[in-house]
């Protein structure tokens, strides 16, 4: 098998391959030999990572209770600043006022960039909406 591939499988970087000087490849059968190269401790040293890890216990968030109808509902529209996100809850937005008039919309566009909290909206979406659609991307 190709080193540099067999490398990029265990999620090593194949600069692994250039090694160091003096350092001689451990054969297929898995054991150490002795270096010839002025090594004094018999044995080449192998250093090696796993690259399977732990990953870290998963919390369940329930989702949202759903509302049972929209009329005479509130719906926040909430624009995250990806590109073309702010048109496409506009359209929404013309939508709901021809299909759905009970319906109040109202569009907001979240402080900072997408992955920062904007507690004061979320705040406002508690107190004074039923709903939120969110346009964050992808």
């Amino acid at each position: 098998m190709n080193r540099r591939k067999m490398l990029s499988l265990l999620g090593l970087s194949p600069a692994l391959l250039a090694g160091t000087a003096g350092a001689k490849e451990i054969p297929a059968n898995g054991k150490a030999e002795k270096v010839a190269s002025g090594n004094s401790s018999g044995a080449a040293k192998i250093t090696a990572a796993n690259p399977k890890g732990t990953p870290p216990a998963i919390q369940l968030i329930p989702m949202a209770p759903r509302l049972d109808t929209l009329d005479g509902k509130t719906i926040y529209l909430v624009d995250t600043g990806f590109m073309g996100g702010g048109y496409l809850l506009q359209q929404m937005q013309v939508w709901f006022g021809k299909n759905m008039p009970s319906v109040k919309t109202v569009f907001k566009r979240k402080a900072g960039p997408y992955a920062e909290d904007d507690p004061a909206l979320w705040q406002e979406i508690k107190t004074k909406g039923n709903a939120a659609i969110m346009a964050i991307g992808h």
